[in-house]
């Protein structure tokens, strides 16, 4: 068997068993932290096709991220079942980034970096003023109005364990489509578009449409992870979505690999997991230099190694044909 089955399938083991062997100890803290862990894995995960594949530089994702978070809690408050929000969501997550993507795609660069971080911006000023939509910086459900719970059949979710087995699942729903379409013939038009465009256009693929349906894909994935925290936590405010998580999503591509979907994994559980983990130990202190620290780790990584800890072996080689030609 190869080494990388042997992983996946100790890592799928994993995150089945720790969970319980974690609620048996009462160590209920990591079991959030778990799930909240699998839900910034969603979300690179997402951003990985856009930034990793594609070579997009998308700094406003987390709007994505609040407009399936809003969605679900105003649908849900609405009396709408959990499983009938979640197509919704994708659909409506889409076409918002369907409506931004297709007059912005024409940038590249920084250009197109700046243009996503503005939307971004805008989209949680927007949540923080529509009070008569999303009740302001008050956030939602309003008084009065609850979260409908989500049932599976005759079960329903109701504490943390439960809502972390459904993260893992749509994970891995997540992580099945992603791996499909990087090794897909769209997958390889993605990369052909990272690496030259102009050599992707002479070659027979049209960009436009293509760097647009990367751009759609990954506003679908922020949607999801978006639905799922909204019924999880069960509140959510314009403060929990600003420009600083977009950047914290780059930085865990950037240190974990970008173009990987290990790497991306890898860079959410050091720079989302990690942390959280260690706060019962080191206290309170050690959040107050945190983003010191992120910062320190950044720099090692792009120094010593650009294409992150865990990188895809195209990118690896990319990255090392580069340095060779220079």
């Amino acid at each position: 068997m190869k080494f990388k089955n042997i992983a996946i399938i100790t890592a799928f083991i994993t995150a089945i068993v720790l969970p319980l062997i974690m609620q048996a100890s009462a160590n209920y803290y990591a079991i959030h932290v778990l799930g909240l862990l699998g839900i910034y894995a969603i979300l690179c995960v997402g951003l990985n096709i856009t930034i990793g594949y594609t070579g997009l530089l998308d700094l406003g994702f987390m709007a994505f991220y609040a407009i399936g978070a809003y969605i679900g809690i105003i649908l849900s408050a609405k009396g709408i079942s959990f499983w009938y929000i979640i197509p919704i969501s994708l659909f409506i997550g889409g076409t918002f980034r369907y409506l931004l993507g297709a007059p912005v795609l024409r940038l590249r660069g920084d250009y197109l970096a700046i243009v996503t971080l503005a939307f971004g911006e805008i989209t949680r000023l927007l949540l923080n003023n529509l009070d008569f939509l999303t009740n302001g910086p008050k956030g939602l459900p309003r008084v009065g109005e609850t979260v409908l719970p989500i049932s599976i059949f005759s079960f329903t979710l109701r504490n943390d364990i439960h809502f972390y087995y459904l993260i893992v699942f749509f994970l891995a729903l997540a992580i099945i489509v992603s791996y499909r379409l990087e090794h897909s013939r769209l997958g390889r038009a993605f990369v052909a578009i990272r690496e030259d465009e102009t050599a992707a256009e002479l070659s027979g693929i049209n960009v436009s449409n293509t760097k647009l349906l990367a751009f759609v894909i990954s506003g679908m994935f922020g949607s999801l992870a978006g639905t799922i925290y909204a019924h999880w936590i069960g509140f959510i405010s314009p403060e929990s979505f600003t420009f600083w998580e977009s950047i914290f999503l780059v930085c865990m591509l950037v240190i974990g690999g970008m173009g990987s979907i290990s790497g991306a994994i890898l860079g959410a559980f050091i720079l989302a997991g990690i942390p959280e983990f260690l706060r019962p130990v080191l206290g309170s202190g050690f959040i107050d230099y945190r983003m010191l620290i992120f910062g320190l780790l950044l720099v090692v990584v792009i120094i010593f190694r650009p294409q992150g800890l865990l990188p895809s072996k195209r990118r690896n080689l990319e990255l090392r044909m580069n340095k060779n030609s220079e």
